[in-house]
């Protein structure tokens, strides 16, 4: 049976019938009713969730993916946190073991996010504090032992130019981020081959119109940035601003173990942190959040960004910024990784390669 309602085609939300089996087969326009059909969401920063962290290894990798499969993540980057080198390696192991033997109702395991341990010791923010300069050996042995997709990394480090270009020829998105960087550092990167921003405003220093740092680099001329759009870390005006200058904006959630738990004190890597309410501290620091995509989706939306808009930038332009042509559009021959919304945003059903997967979670 397709699926009848509102379809994120191409071309814009139209009314009519999706027909797939694992892939897109057809639509075909009618005037009809029903729910909200978009691509699946992609979340290219995603540390743990139903209180799990993805440095634990290969169940609690599993464990973050159904949790966030439930709330319309049918594709996903685990991300590490800043530890010692046998920690994530022990953890690259373990992502790599859950994405090549992926069970049903997991969400696509499509790399690694590795955020650290090349960070400034000055912005970790809740990182664990175990930062290195950057070291070509030590990558490429993170690059053996797993899939790493985009590398978080401060570009004012020593050696850091050296890094961003070593993995730019190896098809590796690095991103700057957790950095104390000045706007010619940061400029000096991009030019070297850096492709992103992680966490755009956090974990870097402000806007500063004397001193525009990595923030004004890439507002004047980033092409690719991920932003948290849960409230706390990024205020709605700041959104809509970064929307206006970064063609590539996408959305994550930086959602760690505490997702979908209730309050109280949870694992990030080596340190403990407690979520109170809507987020997680480290003191009075930010760490990360407790953010799922759908919950991303109806943010932004009540702060004005059209639900089209907001829809691609959680889902086609992930994709695209990986180079993955298959995932991220409602389209024929695309994967049927779909999400169904009722009127208020809420996941009715999840579809992973045609097939209807729990959405119980959380």
């Amino acid at each position: 049976m397709p699926l009848v309602g509102l379809v994120l085609a191409p071309e814009g939300l139209r009314p009519g019938r999706l027909h797939f089996s694992q892939r897109i087969e057809a639509f075909e326009p009618a005037p009809v009713e029903g729910p909200y059909i978009l691509p699946g969401f992609i979340d290219l920063h995603v540390h743990g969730g139903t209180g799990r962290d993805a440095m634990e290894g290969e169940e609690a990798v599993r464990a973050l993916a159904r949790f966030h499969l439930a709330h319309g993540t049918t594709a996903l980057l685990p991300t590490t946190v800043t530890a010692p080198p046998e920690d994530l390696l022990r953890a690259l192991r373990g992502i790599r073991a859950a994405m090549d033997s992926p069970k049903r109702g997991e969400a696509r395991i499509l790399g690694v996010h590795l955020e650290g341990p090349f960070l400034s010791p000055g912005r970790l923010g809740a990182q664990p504090p175990f930062p290195r300069e950057p070291d070509l050996e030590l990558m490429a042995a993170f690059l053996e032992a797993a899939p790493i997709r985009v590398v978080t990394l401060a570009p004012e480090l020593p050696g850091a130019l050296d890094l961003v270009r070593f993995l730019a020829e190896r098809g590796v998105r690095p991103q700057m981020g957790h950095t104390e960087a000045s706007y010619e550092e940061a400029l000096l990167a991009l030019e070297a081959g850096a492709t992103g921003f992680t966490h755009l405003y956090n974990a870097m220093p402000p806007l500063h119109h004397r001193h525009p740092g990595p923030v004004g680099l890439a507002l004047e001329r980033g092409l690719w940035a991920e932003v948290i759009p849960d409230g706390l870390h990024v205020d709605p005006a700041m959104v809509r601003l970064a929307l206006k200058c970064v063609p590539g904006l996408y959305f994550v959630t930086d959602a760690v173990a505490a997702a979908g738990m209730p309050d109280g004190v949870y694992d990030l890597g080596r340190h403990r942190v407690e979520k109170r309410g809507e987020g997680v501290w480290l003191g009075e620091s930010l760490a990360g959040s407790v953010l799922t995509l759908d919950q991303a989706l109806r943010n932004l939306v009540a702060w004005g960004v059209p639900l089209e808009e907001a829809a691609r930038r959680l889902s086609t332009l992930p994709a695209r910024y990986l180079g993955l042509g298959d995932l991220g559009e409602i389209a024929p021959g695309k994967r049927a990784d779909l999400v169904v919304l009722d009127e208020d945003l809420q996941v009715l059903e999840v579809y992973l390669g045609g097939e209807r997967v729990p959405t119980g979670a959380g």
